[in-house]
């Protein structure tokens, strides 16, 4: 389902309005032998886990006969990219049929494809189903799919018969987004987190609400999948609080409720009675059997029980016993995080997703039992979320697609009371903030440079063959091209070998890849003191002179403040080694890392804090190491200048660090320039003869500019007014010197023709929609026609700040889709304002 309030608007217009009392469709629960694929919506066409798993269910490259069911759309373009890319995985054409079922006309082509409706009820059109192996029904509004197959007085049509017969008899039925949707008994349709949490359950409802949340709408689904209540789009929505209340509201207390994540698939098996998990994130299993409910109709509630599965993890949903995938390992006893995690109130706080803050700030940390979030309107009327651990609760970790986390986690107690919160303006609540006595470095460029960088923002998949295959092009400068890797940020050399075995995958020879012996820290692994090399080896001629003849430089992630220790001599002068880098990159190389090797790259090295705390502390000129990477006042060191343009933050995304890069660069930087912050899997790569930038990899780049941003004496310390926010992606390119920026052709402009128009309560924590910085201002902002500015609060215990996003006259939004369905925004000048307040809650 897309626009807020189509399906409500739609339930009324149908003429149907089935309840989840309804009779139920599935007549025999005993002997169903096929299978479900239930995707939670914008499947990449990339995801081939997912297209595998569903031919290979469908009876292999060879045997299967796909039907896709359109009516869940407004056109056909979701069912033809579908079947083109089931085509790319290897069926032919004559095996995929687009099922002509809908219930309404279809924008651009000349057929009235209201007509279809009555195709329901044709034998012809069953005989047909019957002979698919499979059924695929796309996205969009569930309603339509409903209100196309079932009839007015609530039973099945032939089509619909026609389905359950080729579903018992061993076929497959798979469908994304609104396909997803009708797969369980009980149907959520519409509404939001804080819809739900404050009880408001419609049948129908008034699409000129002037409320800032959507109420709960539940119809009849399908029934195809047994076992409990289905709900997607689920991380990207952050909808745990109404698959909570709906799950409470029709007491299913003897089955979990399950939440699928975007680009990710919930494979059912009827037979074995499991389900497993496939794709690129995650089901959210809901169990609400062991639920003390207080207050039902004011959601005041404990021990509702959170589980969170990924790929290659299952469950046997008859013994509801979990299984994890075999390459992780318990975190309980193991934990490797020992922070303070602050509450996850807005977008201000790492890992501000919901199973991203989990993973992170309580099952992988040794510090807390215990994380809070909250959730509410403008008015501040909402929720307090506690998430806590048990004596039940387990959390996994692994690595996944390179050097990325992979968490799991079971059985986190999950608490939700009323609230209110309330905010007052307080220009001096941060009096005591400590400003930065670092001075930058001062950087030779007397001589110009010819060579260009790759500066990856951290957790860079294998899998991401845009950004290597990038790096081998720039480092491919003659037959022999050569690449050196700097291990020196890692405890270990795994990540620098993963990194070669990946270039090698990418079409690089081995031979011509190198680890070079820089680095201060031990590996425990291999029998050599790697401690000792940067000190035997960072001045050394023969080194210097190896690295000089070098046609690509790669540091990898994870201790920035070690890259330099390894190059810089004692008195802060380079080291042969690093003129060696600096000689080969004036020459024509190129310059790439990830994580802390994208840190190092300007000349004022963030190299430790959080968002909050810098923003609200300052900064601390002691360092602790890594713990340092999660949260506290912010730490800088000098960088080693290759980029010139500007400062440069990473993991910009994932770990929310918008507020440490505003205070950084308000001290530290040029407003004459922007600041860059690079989201995870994402790089900026710079070419500095042509003084141009473009981003490649599957997130993008937040520009910050002070330039405009008002000076008051009037402002308080931490207080911002007219701050510039642009986030450019895949394809998106950036003047370096004049700061224009010119957006991927594939791109419509929003401005004037916006999607939405809703109204938009504040980013609140872990259950607020869109939850990463630049997706809530694309969604609710640029391309919302309902809100002129949209706001975050992040605060701890009684301070902390107002974000307030606007747009301006010079606001430009762009929207393409991008990998299958998904959507992918770009944005230019929104303003950010920046003010303390006073905190309190009730």
């Amino acid at each position: 389902m897309n626009k807020k309030w189509m399906s409500v608007t739609l339930a009324m217009t149908l003429g149907l309005s089935l309840t989840t009392s309804s009779i139920s469709f599935a007549k025999k629960k005993d002997d169903w032998k096929g299978n479900l694929v239930i995707a939670g919506g914008a499947l990449g066409s990339s995801n081939k886990e997912v297209y595998n798993e569903f031919i290979s269910l469908a009876g292999g490259k060879k045997k299967a006969k796909i039907g896709i069911i359109p009516a869940a759309s407004s056109s056909l373009k979701s069912s033809q990219s579908f079947k083109k890319d089931l085509v790319t995985y290897g069926l032919h054409e004559h095996q995929i049929e687009i099922v002509p079922l809908a219930n309404q006309d279809f924008s651009g082509t000349p057929e009235d494809e209201s007509k279809w409706r009555k195709n329901a009820h044709s034998k012809r059109v069953a005989n047909k189903i019957e002979n698919y192996s499979a059924i695929w029904f796309v996205g969009g509004d569930q309603l339509r799919i409903t209100d196309t197959l079932v009839k007015s007085n609530g039973h099945r049509t032939k089509a619909l018969d026609a389905i359950w017969k080729m579903y018992r008899q061993g076929g497959v039925i798979g469908g994304t987004s609104a396909g997803a949707a009708i797969m369980s008994d009980v149907m959520i349709t519409g509404g939001d987190s804080l819809g739900a949490l404050n009880n408001e359950v419609v049948t129908k409802s008034n699409p000129n609400s002037n409320k800032e949340y959507e109420p709960l709408h539940l119809e009849k689904g399908l029934g195809f999948f047994k076992y409990g209540i289905v709900d997607q789009h689920f991380d990207e929505r952050a909808r745990l609080g109404r698959l909570v209340m709906t799950a409470l509201k029709e007491k299913t207390k003897n089955q979990f409720a399950y939440g699928v994540d975007e680009d990710t698939a919930l494979i059912v098996n009827n037979k074995q009675q499991t389900v497993k998990i496939v794709g690129r994130s995650g089901v959210s299993v809901v169990d609400v059997s062991k639920a003390k409910v207080t207050d039902f109709d004011k959601a005041h509630f404990q021990d509702v029980q959170i589980s969170h599965l990924v790929s290659g993890d299952s469950l046997n949903v008859s013994t509801k016993e979990f299984f994890i995938s075999d390459h992780k390992d318990e975190t309980n006893g193991y934990e490797y995080y020992e922070f303070k995690p602050l509450d996850a109130t807005g977008l201000f706080t790492s890992y501000g997703r919901m199973k991203e803050y989990l993973s992170y700030s309580l099952i992988d940390n040794s510090t807390t039992d215990a994380v809070k979030s909250y959730l509410y309107d403008s008015q501040g009327n909402g929720f307090q979320l506690q998430f806590r651990k048990t004596e039940n609760t387990k959390g996994y970790w692994g690595y996944k697609d390179g050097q990325k986390d992979d968490y799991s986690f079971t059985n986190v107690a999950f608490d939700v009371e009323p609230k209110k919160v309330s905010f007052t303006e307080n220009k001096n609540a941060f009096s005591e903030y400590k400003h930065s006595t670092f001075k930058a470095p001062v950087i030779d460029r007397s001589r110009p440079v010819k060579g260009s960088l790759l500066i990856a923002g951290g957790s860079l998949g294998s899998t991401n063959g845009d950004v290597y295959k990038k790096f081998i092009d720039l480092a491919k400068r003659k037959e022999d091209s050569k690449v050196g890797i700097v291990p020196a940020a890692s405890s270990s050399l795994t990540s620098s070998k993963t990194f070669k075995e990946d270039l090698v995958r990418y079409g690089m020879i081995a031979e011509h890849i190198e680890i070079l012996p820089l680095s201060v820290t031990n590996d425990k692994k291999t029998p050599e003191d790697e401690s000792k090399w940067a000190e035997i080896n960072k001045n050394n001629e023969d080194l210097a002179q190896k690295v000089e003849q070098l046609d690509a430089v790669w540091f990898v992630g994870g201790d920035q403040t070690k890259i330099t220790a390894s190059l810089l001599n004692e008195d802060g002068s380079n080291s042969k080694v690093l003129n060696a880098i600096w000689e080969t990159y004036r020459n024509g190389s190129v310059l790439g890392g990830t994580s802390a090797g994208a840190a190092i790259m300007s000349d004022v090295m963030i190299a430790g804090g959080g968002s909050y705390d810098t923003l609200a502390s300052g900064f601390t000129e002691t360092y602790d190491g890594m713990l340092q990477q999660e949260g506290g006042p912010g730490y800088l060191e000098r960088g080693l200048g290759f980029f010139e343009y500007g400062i440069v933050d990473q993991h910009f995304d994932n770990k929310a660090r918008l507020g440490r890069l505003i205070a950084v660069s308000n001290e530290k930087g040029d407003h004459n320039k922007l600041s860059y912050g690079i989201d995870e899997d994402t790089a900026l790569v710079v070419y500095n003869e042509q003084k141009k930038a473009e981003v490649v990899g599957r997130g993008g780049v937040t520009l910050v500019d002070l330039s405009k941003q008002v000076k008051s004496s009037e402002l308080g310390q931490s207080q911002f007014k007219n701050i510039k926010l642009s986030w450019i992606n895949q394809g998106d390119v950036l003047d370096l010197t004049t700061k224009e920026i010119s957006i991927n052709e594939n791109k419509d402009s929003t401005t004037g023709y916006e999607y939405y128009e809703y109204k938009v309560p504040p980013h609140s924590g872990v259950l607020s929609a869109h939850g990463v910085l630049n997706k809530f201002i694309s969604f609710n902002l640029v391309d919302n026609a309902g809100a002129g500015s949209v706001k975050s609060y992040s605060f701890s215990k009684t301070k902390g700040f107002e974000l307030n996003f606007r747009k301006t006259a010079e606001t430009e939004g762009y929207w393409g889709y991008t990998d299958g369905q998904k959507d992918d925004y770009s944005f230019v000048d929104v303003s950010l304002d920046i003010t303390p307040v006073n905190v309190k809650i009730d």
